[in-house]
């Protein structure tokens, strides 16, 4: 079989749509022809307007190839897209017919071959290659296989509409980029048309134009600014998730417009502004459309509007299935209705500078989202991750009795499944499974954070993520809990509290000793992602277990880690019912006498009440065969997800676990390239200094909210800033030789005041990742686009591993702060 290297970004049979009758050529126009020098030094224009048959254009060579060395591969244009085109055409031919029932048969077909048409032109490539630090052309071919549906769903949840140039003598072009985007707020030389980019499509005011024919039109409208063509139109639509289920009406599309001359020409301007250099058409006088519309580009939103029949789209859509179970979901594909309690009421006005900020991190706006401009805000609109942390706490202090005296031996003893149940009842009340996370999240805005990934425990976890943000500033930290709704039914806590128990303390002592640094906003407490978008879970699951075939975890790689789950079987020893500890002891010791045994379970109940992570209520292990206690061990967030998070909020990766640390010295970019290739004098300098680490929330709190540490985070977020914009401006040799004795000369000062102190803690040491290019995963970056994030970075500029100074296995247990102490303000 002969190679196909001629690929058709905009397929021959599309094209024909656009040949007049009787015709069988179109007339192209190449509004960026090619100049030539002649040896004299006059320039030649090549031909820029011509008539040729759809073979002849629309066609690059080897766009979709893939290279193996010497072997060329074409299984992308005969495989993929010969089988996306062989259902396009089909679904094309339908929507120019009449027939309903086509419709319905080829719904999923149509919008599959619009959303791979938008991705496929070397425009969507040139796009694609631009979300990623650098592709090979292999790796593009991947990378647009990945994304494939990327905007199908948004798609088919607005306004669907066909207009018909039928009764008009000027007919729709065709671009080499056929899908083309509207907004009428975003003029084709703004900022956000720059090559290749174009308006969001979850934009409200972002109208899809896709051509189907000579005499028809596709316009595909958000139903929010169909409805309210007046508001805010660069926000976002309502729940604008990619890659997930919905519902929708399948004949529902609104074709009643008959559009004249002018109108036409309207949409053929938007059509050719938005093209890359080539566009086509039955006749040559309708390339030209700029030469009869002279309305300015906000003014062609009138003819693209759509005003009939709207009435057939949104509303709320309740479906019973055959198993009994009801399917809800509202105009914008939400599957439950949102809650009020979670959403901030509109400001009049913006605080002022000394005021509480809008966001709800608790700090004085002036410090907070005012220097920050609107996009890098988090959200004003819902309640912060901050406050639903606080009100948490406040839940589990009433819940567990807290807040009236009971010490923490006496909320073990008392500890009720219901207890258990309404504080994971009230945790998922307060994180709803259609949360926009990102929304919440800070943005890459400059200011120092870093993501931790290790073991999400309470006895761990004190060590060096407690005072991390001393260091690296603002620490997002995954949550302790687990989602009632993100789990199987057998699983779920609500449902089944009884085998949470020894869960539910962990969680809750972790939770309790975190919070003063979640105030503070030293921490930043978020739930799992994936918990809100199962896409993004299911992807990255697929992620992680290609990444585990290299490399799986052993526990006995990490001493801390494997001491823990030494500690964690004792536990579950101490916590055996007295019939068979009696047992044990007595195979164990075979002359212990009966004096002896009630010694010995004395003594095991005083070990019992001692460690605050033992359950002493009697009847936790009663239960059928499906009784028993769920145990999870979390190194959390994983790979995939640290780096997510990292770039989608501007921070570095802190991390205390070796296994993770060799994971993210893979992703180096360039792959071969050095673990420092920058900054090796700052380098050198941490990594040969020691670290003191306090494992109190309320003394790191104190220091904190002092201000004593405040010279690493600023030098952190300006190292962080170096190693970002190193590959646009170059190095800087002066500020880098500067800044390593300057971090040194800090650092005595600093360390020295904290000795004093005499605060009890860890010693620890740090080792440095600045990689030439960032630490860098395509995966992780696709993920980001999946998520209809905007503002991420392209890749992690550095990274952290804190190690204990001196090995050693620590064998106590963690120590719960009061959960009302508030001492530290």
């Amino acid at each position: 079989m002969s190679l196909t290297r001629d690929n058709h970004y905009v397929p021959q049979w599309y094209q024909r749509l656009f040949v007049e009758p009787g015709e069988s050529t179109l007339a192209y126009l190449d509004m960026k022809p090619h100049r030539r020098t002649l040896d004299d030094g006059r320039e030649v224009v090549g031909k820029s307007r011509f008539r040729a048959q759809p073979k002849r254009c629309f066609f690059q060579t080897d766009l979709y190839s893939t290279f193996f060395g010497t072997l060329v591969n074409d299984e992308i244009e005969r495989k993929l897209f010969g089988a996306i085109d062989d259902r396009g055409a089909k679904a094309v031919k339908a929507y120019l017919s009449a027939d309903e029932s086509a419709w319905h048969s080829h719904f999923q077909d149509l919008f599959e071959f619009i959303d791979v048409q938008r991705l496929r032109t070397p425009k969507g490539l040139d796009w694609l290659r631009a979300q990623y630090p650098a592709l090979s052309q292999n790796e593009l071919m991947m990378e647009m296989q990945g994304l494939r549906n990327f905007h199908c769903t948004i798609w088919t949840e607005g306004v669907r509409e066909i207009v018909s140039a039928e009764e008009a003598g000027t007919k729709f072009i065709v671009s080499d980029s056929p899908v083309t985007i509207y907004n009428h707020a975003v003029p084709p030389d703004a900022a956000l048309c720059i090559y290749p980019h174009d308006p969001v499509i979850a934009l409200k005011a972002s109208q899809t134009l896709f051509p189907l024919s000579r005499d028809f039109c596709l316009i595909l409208t958000n139903l929010e600014y169909a409805q309210a063509p007046d508001g805010p139109p660069l926000e976002k639509r309502t729940f604008a998730r990619n890659f997930r289920s919905s519902m929708v009406s399948t004949i529902a599309f609104v074709r009643t417009r008959k559009l004249d001359n002018h109108q036409v020409a309207q949409i053929n301007q938007v059509l050719k502004s938005r093209a890359r250099r080539y566009i086509a058409a039955g006749r040559e006088d309708w390339l030209h459309p700029e030469t009869s519309v002279t309305e300015p580009w906000a003014e062609l939103r009138d003819t693209l509007l759509p005003k009939d029949q709207l009435w057939e789209f949104g509303g709320e859509i309740y479906a019973r299935f055959e198993d009994g179970h009801v399917h809800y979901q509202d105009a914008f594909g939400r599957t439950e209705k949102p809650r009020e309690f979670l959403i901030k009421p509109a400001r009049a006005a913006p605080p002022k500078a000394g005021e509480a900020c809008g966001c709800g991190s608790g700090a004085p706006y002036r410090t907070c989202c005012k220097p920050l401009p609107l996009a890098l805000r988090p959200s004003w609109e819902d309640i912060s991750i901050r406050e639903r942390n606080v009100s948490l706490h406040r839940g589990i202090v009433n819940i567990l009795g807290l807040d009236s005296g009971k010490d923490w031996v006496t909320v073990r003893r008392e500890l009720t499944d219901q207890q258990i149940g309404q504080v994971y009842h009230l945790y998922e009340a307060l994180w709803p499974l259609e949360t926009d996370l990102l929304k919440l999240l800070p943005k890459p805005d400059g200011r120092p954070r870093a993501v931790f990934t290790g073991s999400i425990h309470p006895e761990t976890i004190i060590e060096f993520a407690f005072a991390a943000p001393l260091y690296f500033g603002e620490l997002i930290v995954e949550h302790p809990f687990t989602h009632n709704g993100a789990v199987a039914k057998k699983f779920k806590p609500v449902e089944n509290p009884r085998s949470y128990h020894l869960e539910f303390l962990k969680a809750v002592v972790l939770f309790l000793n975190i919070m003063p640094l979640v105030d503070l906003g030293l921490v930043n407490l978020i739930p799992d992602p994936c918990n809100f978008d199962i896409h993004l879970r299911d992807q990255m699951m697929h992620m992680a277990q290609e990444r585990a075939l290299g490399a799986k975890f052993d526990r006995k790689d990490e001493p801390r880690v494997d001491a823990l789950f030494r500690r964690d079987f004792k536990r579950s020893f101490l916590m055996w019912p007295d019939d068979g500890l009696i047992a044990q002891l007595k195979e164990n010791f075979p002359d212990l006498d009966d004096a002896g045994v009630t010694d010995m379970l004395k003594g095991v109940a005083h070990l019992k009440e001692a460690d605050p992570l033992v359950a002493l209520a009697g009847d936790i292990f009663e239960g059928d065969k499906e009784g028993g206690q769920l145990q999870f061990f979390k190194l959390a967030p994983n790979f995939e997800m640290a780096m997510y998070l990292a770039q989608a909020t501007g921070a570095a990766i802190v991390t205390d676990s070796r296994f993770r640390w060799r994971e993210l010295q893979r992703a180096l970019r360039p792959r071969l390239g050095p673990v420092v290739a920058h900054l090796g004098a700052l380098a050198n300098t941490i990594e040969g200094a020691t670290f003191w680490f306090p494992n109190d929330g309320l003394d790191v709190a104190r220091l904190g909210y002092e201000g004593t540490f405040a010279a690493y985070p600023q030098m952190m977020g300006k190292v962080f800033g170096y190693l970002s914009r190193i590959a646009a401006r170059g190095p800087r040799p002066n500020w880098e030789a500067s800044i390593a004795p300057r971090f040194l000369r800090e650092h005595k000062q600093v360390q020295a005041l904290l000795a004093k102190r005499e605060l009890k803690g860890t010693s620890g040491r740090i080792h440095c990742a600045f990689p030439a290019g960032g630490i860098q995963d395509n995966s992780v970056n696709r993920l980001l686009l999946m998520s209809s994030s905007e503002y991420h970075l392209s890749s992690v500029p550095m990274a952290f591993f804190i190690e204990p100074a001196i090995t050693f296995v620590r064998e106590g247990s963690a120590v719960l702060a009061h959960p009302a102490a508030e001492s530290w303000r």
